[in-house]
This record gives C-alpha cells, structure tokens and sequence, in this order.
C-alpha cells in the first residue's frame, strides 16, 4: 500500500505517481476519477517512465465538481466529546443515540469551492471562541458508488456553535475556508488496514501545541457502510468526498488561533498542512 499510485490535482494537470516515476494525465479530474478502470489506467500511463528526481507540484485540493460529505460520531472519542459541549444545551444523549444506532449521522460538508489544498489557508470562524481541528480519513468515492482511493481531511469544527444546540451543526461545519483535502488521492479499491494510523500536530509560534494519534481500528462503522447509506436515494453525478469522521479530540481549553499550523498525517496518503487564520 506505502508504493500505491499517488494521483495529485496540480495547476498542471492531473499527475500520478508511483515509486519515484511520475506522469501528466490529459483527462479533466471529474472524467478520471470515475473512470471503471482507473487503477490499470494510471498504470498504464507510468508504462516507461524513468524515475526522476522528484521536483515540487503546485498541488491544488484534490476535488473537481464532487461535493463533499461527513460522518459523525464514528469514533468513541468523538461521541464522548460531542456528549459533553452539547450537555447543557439537552443534546448530549442524541451523541450516545447515534454512536449506537443503526443508521450513521451523515451531512453535508462543503461544495468544492469552499474547500482549500495543501498549504492554504483553514479558517476559524469570528463568531467561535471554540473552533478544533477534526483529522479524518477522507473517501473518494465515484457516480457508482464504488470508493476509488483515500485522502486526508480536515474537518473544521467550531465546537461551541455545535455545543449551543445540535441544530447549530451546520452553522458550526459549513463556511468558507472549512475543509481541507490532500495532499493527493492514494488509488486504491482494497480497504486500508486497520492499524492505519491517523496522526494530528497543531504547532505554535514554532512549538507543538497539541498532538495525538488514533487508527482507523477505533472505528465504529467501515467505509463501506458509511457510503452505503450516503447512496441510499441519492445520487452523485461526479462523484463525491466522505469524510469518515475524528476519533481525535482536543482537550477542552485548546482553541485554534491564528497563525496555528496543522498537520494531519495518514502514512500511506501522506500529510496535508495547513495555516489557521
């Protein structure tokens, strides 16, 4: 899985990557990702290409007309913490509700322009004196229904708008500048292993504020299952992005700040940063 194939969005074209040889891609990113050969297609075009030195790419979020979409509550972590803002507000036992229930908590995320790529810049809301980070594995996921690879993601969340009143949910998820994706899809039709590591630092003014580490074992449901109910009497004509949800969680007194950098790693993707403002 760590030599998979890389597919980057880049100002260039579309590129794939794998084991230090790399190719431009003429298709339109909507056009390839739902492509039902897509792994032997990228193959192909790597066919006699040399290993080369590897020069930087001006990556862009890996999204094209995709819309993107979340779960909730996914991990025990989260349901913990989501219980505990919204206590005061009557809604923590909705959290416990879900966690345990058959059908999953799935909403809307972001359309692709309020999504930004590796290196931009996250936002926090003005209106939020509680915003955090939310590391996820991201799907990417074709018109079919079939997930076609793996990204990072980064779910930005204001906490104390969610907290107020779970209604608040999409006050507190959907804004400008509140997801992040990349750096590039790993292409790939075979889950990732449960010990897949999922890896936050938020560093500030040059020193680790905050860091922690979960797997994708800690996981309620499977991808599989999340898409499933995604689909169900609803259809995406370009495919789309499922977030998969956070079994990390910062302590309650860390807020983001301007000027915060964050770093979420998932070893066989790689790591998508970003500068808070």
């Amino acid at each position: 899985m760590r030599n998979g194939l890389m597919l980057f969005r880049t100002s260039g074209g579309a590129v794939v990557e794998r084991d230090g040889r790399r190719a431009r891609l003429d298709e339109a990113w909507d056009a390839l990702i739902n492509r039902e050969d897509l792994a032997q297609h990228l193959a192909r075009a790597l066919e006699g290409q040399a290993a080369a030195a590897r020069d930087a790419l001006d990556l862009l979020p890996p999204i094209g007309n995709q819309e993107v979409w979340a779960a909730g509550v996914t991990y025990f972590r989260s349901r913990t913490a989501r219980m505990e803002e919204s206590r005061d507000a009557g809604g923590g036992d909705f959290y416990d509700r879900v966690y345990s229930a058959e059908r999953p908590e799935l909403f809307f995320k972001a359309t692709a322009r309020r999504v930004v790529g590796p290196g931009a810049f996250v936002r926090v809301r003005q209106d939020s004196k509680w915003s955090v980070p939310e590391p996820e594995l991201a799907l990417v996921v074709n018109a079919r229904g079939a997930i076609v690879g793996y990204t990072v993601g980064n779910d930005m969340s204001a906490r104390d708008i969610e907290g107020e009143n779970p209604l608040y949910l999409p006050q507190a998820k959907v804004y400008t500048e509140s997801c992040a994706l990349g750096p590039g899809v790993l292409v790939s039709a075979e889950p990732l292993p449960p010990e897949t590591p999922i890896e936050l630092s938020v560093t500030r003014d040059g020193a680790e504020r905050f860091g922690a580490r979960t797997s994708l074992a800690e996981m309620r449901r499977t991808p599989a299952e999340l898409v499933d109910f995604l689909f169900r009497e609803n259809s995406f004509p370009d495919g789309c992005i499922l977030l998969t949800g956070t079994g990390i969680v910062p302590p309650d007194e860390f807020t983001l700040r301007s000027g915060d950098r964050i770093r979420i790693t998932i070893p066989p993707i790689g790591a998508l940063e970003n500068t808070v403002r």
